[in-house]
């Protein structure tokens, strides 16, 4: 009954939910943890332009309301990872004329599971988990709410579930850009010293950070290059005092460029660099370069909206279903803000060549085997 329900119930009632929300999109977002290494199908349809249906139709529990819910384990506001998916759902809910969301934020992995199901006996249709490391008691809770449809922005991806869709992308490309587009700016700017914020050495940490700094020393080759962790325990990326401690240790050492790969305490470090001129970027957002509250030099984009307008736009189209996880490469649409990967927000002419010329090879696979042994020393492959 699930699968004769819930798909083509998908197909027809994400479409009016999808075209409304994709012309005025503002995500804004996440840091992408770990590689989207997967074995579930993967679709390389492209978006579709199908009419829009009556978004009454994801009304799963036939209570008259079509109720969206998000469960994430950060901050609902950081400016990062986790505000991309809020912003995202929001921007659904705006356009259609539908409830806000229920947002349920700052979720500790040991009381996911209490908190999902909270959520799911609360008359929800949709589910938006924002990160595998809450995701868990997702195989349990899939089951026991089958008419639920669950989405996770499993950035590190998960175990395959028939009741769960996933979307999960490349972060060792995606920071190998990043760290390519810095030594870029650092070039330029006649420095070659880096710092990488984090968390706590987690090991899509070290994916991220190793590939960043093979994509700086790829222009730098005698760059100087730290990772400092500012947590205080596993998944603290919302630790705004150790993470300021860092930064000016970091300043103090005459650092040209710092990545604030956090959450909560991401912007507070883009203020500080903002204020000493040291060059920044975002942990996700795809809209970085369009801000006017904060500067920023370089966008990583792992956007958690756009993945999911994406998901939904092959999801009306038929071509990502329930049971799969869609992978976004380098070079894939990945929803309003375009291809995954770095931009430089203000780039010369010769950066900008520069850039299309890494994103090209990264799409291309000719990186794949550095970039594959890095994924096997940070996960002990």
């Amino acid at each position: 009954m699930k699968a004769n329900f819930r798909k083509p119930l998908a197909a027809l009632g994400f479409a009016a939910l999808l075209f409304t929300a994709c012309g005025g999109d503002d995500s804004s977002s996440t840091a992408t943890e770990a590689p989207a290494s997967s074995e579930a199908p993967s679709s390389e349809a492209p978006s579709t332009d199908a009419p829009a249906s009556d978004v009454s139709a994801l009304d799963t529990n036939g209570d008259g309301v079509v109720q969206f819910a998000l469960a994430i384990p950060g901050p609902a506001n950081d400016g990062a990872y986790y505000q991309a998916l809020v912003d995202g759902v929001k921007a659904f809910t705006t356009s259609n004329g539908l409830p806000d969301p229920i947002i349920v934020d700052k979720i500790e992995a040991d009381k996911a599971a209490t908190a999902m199901d909270d959520l799911a006996q609360q008359g929800v249709d949709v589910i938006a988990v924002g990160a595998s490391e809450i995701a868990g008691p997702l195989a349990d809770l899939t089951v026991k709410y089958p008419d639920i449809f669950w989405y996770c922005n499993c950035g590190a991806g998960f175990a395959d579930l028939p009741g769960l869709a996933q979307t999960v992308d490349d972060s060792a490309q995606i920071s190998y850009s990043a760290g390519y587009a810095t030594g870029l700016l650092l070039k330029d700017a006649g420095n070659s010293k880096a710092t990488f914020l984090g968390c706590c050495d987690l090991g899509f940490e070290k994916e991220a950070y190793l590939s960043f700094e093979l994509g700086l020393k790829a222009v730098l080759p005698d760059a100087e290059f730290s990772y400092v962790k500012t947590g205080s325990y596993d998944y603290d990326f919302d630790n705004t005092a150790g993470a300021t401690e860092a930064y000016n240790a970091a300043k103090a050492a005459g650092v040209g460029a710092v990545y604030p790969y956090l959450g909560g305490a991401h912007e507070p470090i883009v203020q500080l660099a903002n204020a000493d001129g040291i060059i920044t970027m975002s942990a996700g957002s795809s809209t970085a370069c369009d801000r006017t509250d904060l500067k920023y030099d370089i966008a990583v984009k792992f956007d958690g909206g756009d993945y999911i307008l994406e998901a939904l736009a092959r999801i009306v189209a038929g071509t990502f279903k329930e049971g799969e996880k869609l992978v976004y490469n380098i070079g894939d649409n990945a929803g309003p803000g375009g291809s995954p990967g770095a931009v430089i927000c203000n780039p010369t002419p010769e950066q900008q060549t520069a850039m299309d010329a890494i994103d090209a090879s990264l799409a291309a696979g000719e990186l794949a085997a550095d970039l594959g042994a890095i994924k096997g020393q940070a996960y002990g492959g």
